[in-house]
């Protein structure tokens, strides 16, 4: 199973240690991270998985990202519309999607303990969902 990963980049560190996990994950079960597209945060990323799921070597997507609590509710309503779209996007391809960003409203101290769990089941979702 090939899987293309949408990654946020505005936490590229935390996000590079959720591909490898991601990555662990995908090998562990025969699949692999076959693309690796980086956007500036999530307000692109139903657009890269738009443009990914569009093609035939491309079975599944995750995406990987993180939505911080600002003062306003700016990431909550960022998190519903992200959300909404990539539910409409598996429909439209008929692919799944795995959903591994953390938020809308995470914290500093949700982050680090998140990073791992979130990735891997991403992936054990669109495997899982394939089959």
């Amino acid at each position: 199973m090939k899987i293309a990963a949408v990654c946020g980049s505005f936490h590229k560190e935390e996000i590079q240690k959720m591909l490898e996990y991601a990555t662990e994950e995908a090998n562990s079960k025969n699949s692999e991270i076959f693309e690796i597209v980086w956007v500036p945060g999530s307000m692109e990323v139903p657009l890269a998985l738009e443009r990914l799921l569009e093609r035939n070597d491309i079975d599944a997507a995750i995406t990987l990202g993180i939505i911080e609590r600002g003062e306003t509710k700016h990431g909550l309503v960022m998190g519903q519309a992200v959300i909404s779209a990539i539910i409409e996007l598996q429909i439209k391809h008929n692919k799944p999607i795995g959903l591994g960003i953390i938020g809308p409203g995470a914290e500093a101290h949700h982050i680090e303990p998140r990073l791992e769990p979130h990735a891997r089941a991403a992936v054990a979702a669109v495997i899982t969902m394939f089959e």
